[in-house]
């Protein structure tokens, strides 16, 4: 059915253009340009910066608010694509493997990142709204990755690909699809933290790698630093934590990467056993984007966080997320379609 085919089709688009959100939303946060534009949807009541340049006081004051309002055209036209993917899996509900549900979290998802867009501007960039807006869009890309794959998969099955794989992921995949479950929620953890380092202005906390302020313990203040809600009406623009805070909040990023690293090592590992092509492919893909982005954050480290790698961390935890969905996509048989 041509919806079918609409639908595979906008979910790889979307898939692309939301890794495309992701990162540069990342830009405008590390480049300070989240308040670029003080007010939403618009910028200073207009559609582009061009006509509110009077309210800008440099020509790097119209720049941040040119980055804000780029992220925010593309961050609509990923929302009309979802919403295409939406209508689609309406008119084609009956047809084999479309799903209404899933299609409906996805549209409530980008609506409520909407509204997470929209206060993270009047909320004056407050970490917890920052953070859930960066976790909102993981969540919208795995999403729509993860349609895209089922439906190429789906497909494949249709033009008679071989059950083979399948019936040797149903013998030996469990303990690789339990690794690789555990492997992505270490790493949805592990983007909280990074997205809660950089909202809270805690990078340049530990400026040493492998240590920290020249300790391999440091001296963190824990308490402080995960407090979640501290009110509104307060400018989050550099940070309001004091620096132990800070500590504690890299050390904690640290921390959760040794752990995300141990799990898709281990899930990555039991992927290139008797498995097939297709959970090695993916395997290796995870093996490959983990080591981008672990060298990646420690030239991060060692260069003094510069905007451009910083920007490049971003795109990477992305890259490492779409690898491990795909490797769980893959280490699900031809039958489990969820």
């Amino acid at each position: 059915m041509r919806e079918v085919t609409w639908i595979r089709r906008l979910a790889l688009l979307g898939a692309i253009l939301c890794f495309g959100v992701v990162v540069l939303g990342g830009y405008t946060r590390l480049s300070d340009s989240g308040l670029g534009c003080p007010d939403w949807p618009g910028c200073f009541g207009h559609v582009a910066p061009t006509g509110s340049a009077q309210h800008y006081a440099s020509a790097a004051d119209v720049r941040k608010a040119w980055v804000e309002m780029i992220h925010r055209y593309a961050a609509s036209t990923l929302g009309l694509i979802i919403v295409c993917i939406a209508a689609f899996s309406i008119r084609a509900r009956r047809e084999h493997g479309v799903s209404v549900w899933f299609a409906s979290v996805l549209l409530a998802l980008v609506v409520f990142q909407g509204m997470l867009g929209m206060l993270t501007v009047t909320w004056l960039l407050k970490p917890l709204i920052v953070t859930g807006h960066l976790l909102g869009g993981i969540a919208t890309f795995a999403l729509l990755l993860w349609l895209w794959l089922s439906m190429r998969a789906r497909q494949q099955a249709l033009d008679g690909a071989s059950v083979y794989a399948g019936n040797r992921l149903v013998e030996y995949g469990s303990r690789a699809r339990l690794l690789a479950t555990l492997a992505l929620v270490a790493l949805t953890l592990q983007v909280f933290l990074g997205g809660w380092t950089s909202s809270n202005y805690a990078a340049v906390a530990c400026p040493d790698f492998p240590r920290c302020q020249n300790q391999w313990l440091p001296d963190a203040d824990y308490e402080d630093a995960f407090v979640l809600w501290r009110g509104l009406g307060i400018n989050y623009a550099g940070g309001v934590l004091d620096h132990p805070a800070r500590v504690a909040i890299h050390f904690s990023h640290r921390l959760g990467a040794l752990l995300a690293t141990v799990l898709l090592l281990l899930a990555a590992h039991a992927a290139l056993w008797r498995l097939g092509p297709g959970p090695r492919w993916a395997g290796l893909a995870v093996l490959a984007a983990l080591a981008l982005q672990l060298a990646i954050g420690i030239f991060m480290v060692w260069r003094a966080f510069p905007l451009p790698l910083a920007a490049a961390h971003n795109a990477g935890a992305a890259l490492l997320v779409a690898a491990t969905v795909w490797l769980n996509r893959k280490l699900r048989p031809m039958s489990q379609f969820g």
